[in-house]
């Protein structure tokens, strides 16, 4: 299905997949569930998709890496090593995932 042209099916992907991803940040997997998306010639189309956390952290593994990046920096220039660091307070929604947190 090609939801590129559609504005509303867009809207209502981009917060099933944001609702994903929040439900993924306490527990295994989730159901993205989108009864009547869009239709064509042959009637109406839903999108029911489970995703499991580790698919989403594989989608996610490039902005993963690349928050890794400023954490080894402020360490460098701190210079301090991980065993170093007895408390992390993270802010923002992304810290939310795991794989963020276990950096």
């Amino acid at each position: 299905i090609d939801l590129t042209q559609d504005i509303q099916a867009l809207q209502r992907l981009t917060e099933a997949a944001e609702k994903a991803k929040m439900e993924l940040s306490t527990v295994e997997k989730t159901t993205i569930h989108l009864p009547f998306i869009t239709a064509d010639k042959t009637g109406p189309k839903h999108i029911e998709k489970e995703l499991t956390r580790k698919t989403f952290e594989t989608l996610c593994q490039e902005l993963i890496e690349r928050c890794q990046i400023p954490v080894e920096k402020a360490l460098t220039d701190a210079r301090l090593e991980k065993s170093d660091i007895n408390e992390v307070v993270l802010v923002g929604g992304s810290t939310r995932i795991p794989a963020i947190q276990n950096l």
